[in-house]
């Protein structure tokens, strides 16, 4: 077998029984050192194709991507290079868009062999199955940013889905609770065990978890000021004091009814504690369950928010404990 070698790592050439010619190199991969080779009728055509190998080597652009199958990739990414850098929540919904719409129909592709048209492919397919215009951008957002990072890694040299665009989703209406409304819920919330949640919810704009992430030491009912400094999401391992939206920490002015509130609130709180002695844990939450726990929000809204708009009259309103500001 006739044989030209050259330096080391640089790859060599020889040419087959057959009277084929073939080259080798090496790449590094996440496992270790690899051989990897290219074929060609003549030792002019594997010569060319040894040295754009070699030099897409150079550029990172092999890795071990011959092989790697996109529900591969999906994984990698989303432990590799997620999970632990994003809020929990956000890691779930990427790992479902991924296990529930990605890799059934795109996971067994090869990396190298995904297409623009394989994605748009996709996206039609999940929009006339019935999936939400908003749901289906969620799908190529995850792609999308795994794609990217595909790139960065040179696992491949272009992320395909860079000229598709995603479907627009229809801006939700708000249907905020108008003054009088507003009004009305706070008479109908009065004497219930989450009043002061809800009269901060209105007076100050506050999310639901980040109301049920609130500590007292992020009060100062002196100076009247609140700190929203972490929101409490509900995972699938349970619940997370998470940063606020956005990771942006901020001040809030409180009014004077959400500080009287508050004080009522604590209040009653103490004496709670006093009566509930040994039954209560105290982590310093604002706004606990009955036992001193992180409240859920699935149970506030079923069992104080949707009964208060009831009362209030106002059944059609969004379960959720955030309206307009007064």
């Amino acid at each position: 077998m006739a044989k030209k070698k050259r330096g080391n790592g640089e790859g060599s050439i020889s040419k087959r029984k057959d009277g084929r010619w073939w080259g080798r190199y090496t790449v590094h991969t996440a496992n270790g050192s690899k051989q990897k080779a290219v074929y060609g009728k003549t030792r002019q055509e594997v010569a060319a194709k040894l040295a754009k190998a070699l030099s897409d080597r150079e550029c990172g652009l092999v890795f071990d991507a011959d092989s790697l199958k996109l529900g591969d990739c999906l994984d990698r990414w989303l432990v590799d290079s997620v999970k632990g850098t994003v809020r929990q929540t956000t890691w779930e919904r990427y790992e479902q868009m991924a296990r529930v719409h990605i890799k059934p129909a795109l996971g067994r592709l090869q990396l190298k062999s995904l297409t623009s048209a394989h994605v748009r492919s996709l996206y039609r397919h999940k929009l006339n199955a019935g999936l939400t215009p908003r749901t289906v951008q969620y799908v190529h957002t995850t792609l999308h940013k795994a794609l990217k990072d595909a790139v960065s890694d040179g696992l491949v040299p272009r992320n395909v889905t860079e000229g598709i665009k995603a479907p627009r989703p229809k801006k939700k209406e708000v249907n905020a609770l108008s003054p009088d409304q507003a009004h009305a819920f706070l008479s109908a919330a009065r004497g219930d065990r989450f009043e002061a949640l809800y009269v901060v919810a209105v007076h100050c704009g506050l999310r639901k978890g980040e109301l049920l992430g609130l500590r007292w030491d992020d009060v100062d009912l002196e100076a009247g000021t609140l700190a929203v400094r972490r929101t409490l999401s509900e995972t699938k391992i349970g619940h997370l004091f998470e940063a606020p939206k956005n990771g942006k920490e901020r001040n809030i002015k409180l009014t004077i009814g959400a500080q009287n509130a508050l004080k009522r609130h604590r209040k009653a709180q103490l004496e709670e504690r006093v009566r509930l002695a040994g039954l209560r844990e105290d982590h310093g939450l604002v706004f606990p369950n009955q036992v001193g726990k992180t409240m859920s929000a699935r149970n506030l809204t079923a069992r104080s928010f949707k009964p208060i708009l009831e009362r209030a009259g106002l059944p059609g309103f969004a379960p959720s404990p955030r309206t307009v500001c007064l």
